[in-house]
């Protein structure tokens, strides 16, 4: 089986302007898929901006709405599959959303974030309720978190037990944590067997100071690939064979002992 080339476009964007972000988007995807990607990965909120103060009503779209569309022709024009964070809105609620479309235009996934950090994200955004959503793309099995999500381990083990091979994380992940980008991330790829691909915003935004780190990490303990500081975009290699290989060698998932867990719920 192939393996899945993934590009990871750390990036902030321009806050507020969503056009420009459609653009910006249209020309990583073009970059993305010339390097011989087949995934291209954006931030948390990248079509908006995540510090928006009292604008995040006015820019929220529904999950089909007009910028759906347009992502969805990018993706189809440079045949490439884009997860694109966003704010979402379904009637007078609005959610902190990320959607995968695929690369023949078409959304495969839609999942909204069902951790919400700190009082911004919590006066602004409905928190979701369905903590597994997935698709299957160039046969491995895509789950979806966004930031904070994956910092709570019962979240990643369910997508672990669910099936997922490849979760995607765009998040707005801040100073001082930036040990979640280097440390914990690859420690939930190597406890839950699965490739995550992390990917942040960078730079001042706001009240807001974005660390970058955006990385790809594997099921054997290793980053892939890490980006720095700034904007830039970089790729690693979701493996199908090296992630069966390592389910081989690495019991957890075999070993666990549910009966003994009642508690943590």
């Amino acid at each position: 089986m192939p393996q899945l080339r993934t590009a990871l476009l750390q990036s902030s964007g321009r806050v507020g302007d969503v056009a420009e972000n459609l653009k910006a988007l249209d020309e990583a995807a073009e970059r993305a898929a010339a390097s011989g990607a087949g995934l291209l990965v954006t931030a948390e909120m990248f079509l908006t901006g995540y510090s928006l103060g009292e604008d995040v009503p006015a820019l929220a779209e529904a999950a089909d709405g007009m910028s759906a569309r347009a992502i969805g022709e990018i993706a189809r024009r440079h045949g490439i599959a884009v997860l694109y964070g966003y704010p979402e809105r379904e009637g007078e609620t609005v959610y902190n959303s990320a959607q995968l479309i695929g690369p023949e235009g078409a959304p495969l996934a839609n999942y909204r974030k069902t951790h919400l950090f700190g009082g911004y994200e919590q006066d602004n955004f409905t928190p979701g309720d369905v903590p597994v959503v997935q698709a299957e793309y160039a046969g491995l099995t895509i789950g979806i978190l966004i930031c904070y999500d994956v910092e709570f381990p019962e979240n990643v083990r369910a997508h672990a037990l669910a099936g997922t091979d490849l979760l995607l994380v765009p998040t707005a992940q801040m100073h001082p944590f930036q040990f979640v980008a280097e440390q914990l991330v690859p420690v939930r790829a190597f406890e839950n067997q699965m490739y995550i691909a992390y990917v942040n915003r960078t730079g001042p935004e706001g009240e807001f100071e974005f660390v970058g780190l955006s990385c790809l990490a594997s099921p054997d303990g290793t980053t892939r690939t890490r980006a720095g500081r700034g904007e830039e975009m970089v790729f690693g290699e979701a493996d199908p064979e090296l992630l069966k290989a390592s389910r081989e060698n690495n019991p957890y998932l075999r070993d666990r002992r549910p009966g003994l867990y009642a508690s943590l719920i």
